[in-house]
């Protein structure tokens, strides 16, 4: 998977190429998919909601520039907010990288499976149950933040909760004309580009699109 699916690909950020290459994809999809678990594609997980292709998952959390913040960490590791945990996946990415994740997902069902998989592979991740584009405010400032949902527009509470010098990955636009949106905050103000195109199920959310 990381030679033919991310290498192959581009991807280049020693920190997620470690991640990828250590977290067990069969432990976080569907009893009875672990067959199909390094696919190169999304998984559905049920209620609506997939665990996405590990490219996607690699490139949104390269895109953190972790190795810029310091990977591997000599000081206090930095906090990550993962917006839509689903599976968990990409949480336990973000963990393995050595950062303090907090997680939250808007189903309290997935939210109670995802919590139970991470615990089980040993990621210490804070998975909580709340609407997603509001952020989690009392973990926040984040030096960066994943968002595993499209919206149809970059929710403003979670770039007032990115610390300076942050990034936010998050993808925007509508069915399948979405494209990734990297966002740095920098002072009171705020660089963005766009990078990948990509297909995600959407927001909802208070700053998404309605239930």
């Amino acid at each position: 998977m990381v030679r033919d699916q991310l290498e192959a690909r581009g991807v280049r950020d020693r920190a997620t190429l470690a991640a990828m290459s250590l977290v067990p994809r069969e432990a976080f999809v569907p009893e009875g998919r672990a067959g199909v678990a390094y696919a190169d594609g999304p998984l559905s997980i049920g209620h609506g909601q997939t665990i996405s292709q590990p490219y996607m998952v690699a490139r949104m959390t390269e895109c953190l520039a972790l190795s810029e913040l310091g990977w591997p960490w000599t000081e206090a590791p930095p906090a990550l907010l993962d917006v839509g945990t689903g599976s968990g996946y990409q949480a336990a990415v973000l963990a393995q990288c050595g950062a303090r994740v907090t997680s939250i997902e808007r189903d309290p069902e997935l939210a109670e499976r995802a919590r139970e998989r991470l615990a089980a592979q040993g990621y210490a991740v804070k998975v909580v149950v709340g609407d997603g584009s509001l952020g989690y405010p009392p973990d926040a400032p984040y030096a960066g933040i994943v968002v595993a949902a499209g919206a149809p527009r970059v929710p403003e509470p979670l770039v007032e909760q990115l610390a300076d010098g942050g990034r936010q990955v998050v993808p925007d636009g509508g069915g399948r004309s979405q494209r990734l949106n990297i966002i740095r905050r920098v002072g009171s103000e705020r660089e963005t580009r766009t990078a990948d195109a990509c297909v995600f199920v959407p927001l909802v959310g208070q700053h998404g699109h309605h239930e």
